[in-house]
């Protein structure tokens, strides 16, 4: 896996509320709240940025997400510690989630600081798991699960033989860590900050609630513009996490309206009720135009079209592969579809036409 968004169009929202417009400039924060700085860090994908949080603690930092492992990542945080982040030392360094934009230096950076990794148990585990490469997260198994869903052969070699792997995108992961919990509250300068686990995106993903302050840290759970990747992956071939997102989602919509949402991608912005009622309403759509299509025998690989109305090269149509298996294994677990195998390849279908 990778960034940990695909980049396409969602229901427009209600119109959203954005205080700042433009973002940091490359090795300078913004403060968006009292003690609370905002980091941008690059990403080499259409996906170009990370953003990243340090919350003022006791006369240092705690660190939110750590970007990238790469030259640049690493060079951008020395300049933040030889200037606006040198007033104190870092307390420790928090992670939303395994991915690799949010991970990638969590392991460069404890070691170089001598701080804890605090992350929920099974993003921590789920990191490892990427990084030693063990069974269900190899490239193989996840192009036989493409294949399997139909992916041209000739497509499904391209991916095999590109030199991405999570392995690359990361630095080593650290051999211990303090581990949160949902519902658990950590002080951080006098503040309590509430673990809000959402799920669908990545296993156990943290997001950060303070009521006193009105401001959630939202990872990659609620972003402004484009909609969170919900994928399928070969250790899970018959999950259902756009269920676990969808309901995760609401959670975070009975939040006060007046919450800060502070995105892992995008800029800060109010209005989170409406945008989590655009989302819901984008799946809903999406999901409807795959009913419809399965009004014959479809494949995964089939449905991309109806899900991404736009040319994908290698990287993106992996992304894209999840988000379609998702959203049939969904309509499947509704009742609404019927799983089934031709020539070898898995196909979605409306009963009524397994019935005819």
């Amino acid at each position: 896996m990778n960034h940990a968004v695909l980049l396409k169009a969602a229901a427009e929202p209600a119109p959203l509320r954005f205080p700042y417009q433009h973002p940091p400039a490359p090795g300078t924060v913004i403060e968006v709240a009292p003690g609370i700085f905002w980091l941008r860090m690059p990403l080499p994908f259409a996906l170009d940025h990370i953003n990243l949080w340090a919350l003022r603690d006791r006369g240092g930092f705690t660190l939110v997400d750590c970007g990238l492992s790469t030259e640049t990542t690493r060079a951008l945080w020395d300049q933040q510690f030889a200037g606006q982040l040198r007033s104190g030392e870092v307390k420790r360094v928090l992670v939303t989630h395994f991915h690799p934009d949010h991970m990638g230096l969590a392991g460069w950076l404890t070691r170089r600081l001598d701080v804890s990794l605090w992350m929920t148990e099974a993003e921590y585990l789920m990191a490892h798991v990427a990084y030693a490469e063990l069974p269900g997260h190899r490239k193989e198994e996840e192009v036989q699960l493409w294949l399997q869903h139909g992916i041209e052969p000739a497509r499904g070699e391209s991916i095999r033989r590109a030199k991405h792997s999570y392995r690359r995108a990361i630095s080593e992961p650290p051999a211990s860590f303090r581990r949160i919990m949902d519902g658990e509250h950590i002080d951080i300068d006098g503040d309590s900050w509430q673990i809000m686990v959402g799920y669908g995106h990545a296993p156990e993903h943290a997001a950060l609630y303070c009521a006193e302050r009105g401001v959630l840290i939202s990872g990659d759970m609620v972003l402004p513009k484009i909609s969170t990747n919900v994928s399928v992956w070969p250790e899970q071939p018959e999950a259902d996490p756009l269920s676990l997102f969808l309901r995760s989602l609401a959670r975070y919509a009975q939040l006060p309206p007046d919450t800060l949402i502070l995105p892992s991608h995008g800029l800060p912005f109010y209005g989170l009720q409406s945008r989590a009622e655009a989302l819901r309403a984008h799946h809903d759509a999406r999901l409807a135009e795959v009913l419809s299509a399965c009004e014959r025998p479809a494949s995964a690989a089939e449905i991309v079209p109806v899900l991404f109305r736009r040319t994908l090269d290698d990287h993106q149509w992996r992304f894209a592969m999840g988000e379609a298996i998702a959203h049939l294994n969904y309509l499947q677990r509704q009742g609404k579809l019927v799983r089934e195998e031709h020539a070898d390849v898995v196909r979605f279908a409306r009963p009524a036409h397994i019935e005819a």
